[in-house]
């Protein structure tokens, strides 16, 4: 059974995961999840959904969740590479509101837990990137919810310019060019 690599990140139960890669001079082999490795390593969550997207250089796809059915996720990129984005919305944790964010791509094979409860969002860093990601729970379109990426609260830090990518060049989608704002959403949960 192949070993992984578990790495904290600053934020409680969100994790870098590093598997153990096989390569030769045919090619390489990896287990990108094993229900009993990740249980030895604590993680513990079960997957109902997997999906895949592929998207051009300076896609902003997030941030992203569901509100009332929250969904952990394993994610991964499996052709290019994306900056992604977790932002702790889990209300009473000591680092709600806080981000972290982590390069991932085809070469470096990482993967990054992220558990329900979070918004999601990644930055597409090369052209055709292809991203896949494991959900604990089935995606529905009426439950879905958002934060604008560039939430000048949050200040996250999508290294656009260490990237080669300038704000203005971010490609949303119609629907994540209209999100509000964590406050403006913590709000309207309020008032609704």
């Amino acid at each position: 059974m192949a070993q992984i690599k578990v790495i904290p990140t600053p934020i409680p139960d969100l994790y870098v995961i590093e598997p153990t890669v096989f390569g030769d001079e045919r090619g390489f082999f990896m287990e990108s999840y094993h229900k009993r490795v990740y249980a030895a390593a604590g993680l513990t969550m079960d997957f109902v959904q997997d999906n895949h997207s592929k998207s051009k250089k300076g896609v902003l796809r997030g941030l992203h969740f569901q509100k009332q059915h929250p969904q952990g996720k394993l994610v991964r990129v499996v052709r290019g590479r994306v900056w992604d984005v977790a932002v702790d919305l889990r209300p009473g944790s000591p680092a709600f509101g806080r981000w972290f964010g982590v390069e991932l791509s085809a070469a470096n094979k990482k993967l990054f837990y992220i558990p329900a409860g979070f918004a999601h969002g990644f930055l597409t860093l090369e052209e055709e990137t292809e991203f896949v990601y494991k959900c604990s729970d089935y995606y529905d379109p009426n439950d879905e919810g958002g934060i604008r990426y560039d939430d000048p609260q949050l200040k996250v830090d999508w290294h656009f310019q260490e990237f080669g990518i300038t704000p203005g060049q971010v490609l949303l989608s119609a629907k994540d060019a209209k999100l509000p704002t964590l406050q403006e959403y913590l709000n309207q949960v309020r008032c609704g």
